[in-house]
């Protein structure tokens, strides 16, 4: 079986961006992915909010390392995101929790195919979220 995580736009950021605290810790992950050959995937609002949050020339380096296939991107329909809206529905407690768009992105598709482990820096909300098989994310 082929090892398989997620990531999340914060471990991008952590990998790509400058003078992150966690940067060591995913470098040492992508490594271990990459000479384990892992199936990396993610989605584009993960794209799209770790190139926001990436300052230049670093957004130009992830761009381009996505574009060579660093990640996996999956797409999702146009109506796939009345569900991702009632998973942000139900993840969102104001004004404490709010499951944003890539969170629940990356919670679709952990549902879609079942891969449950992450890399992430959003512990706290990955640590609350439940799949709808009550399983966990393993957060890496």
């Amino acid at each position: 079986m082929v090892a398989a995580a997620l990531v999340d736009a914060s471990a991008l950021v952590a990998l790509f961006g400058h003078d992150q605290p966690q940067q060591a810790h995913y470098v040492g992950l992508f490594e271990q992915a990459s000479n384990e050959h892992w199936m990396l995937a993610s989605t584009w609002p993960c794209v799209t909010e770790a190139s926001y949050l990436l300052g230049l020339p670093r957004r130009f380096a992830f761009l381009r390392w996505v574009a060579a296939g660093g990640v996996t991107i999956y797409p999702f329909d146009q109506e796939t995101l009345e569900s991702m809206v009632e998973f942000m529905r139900q993840y969102t407690e104001e004004p404490h929790t709010e499951m944003d768009l890539a969170d629940a992105s990356l919670f679709w598709l952990a549902a879609d195919t079942g891969i449950n482990r992450i890399m992430t820096l959003d512990v706290r909300d990955f640590s609350r979220y439940r799949l709808p098989d009550g399983r966990v994310f393993e957060i890496l």
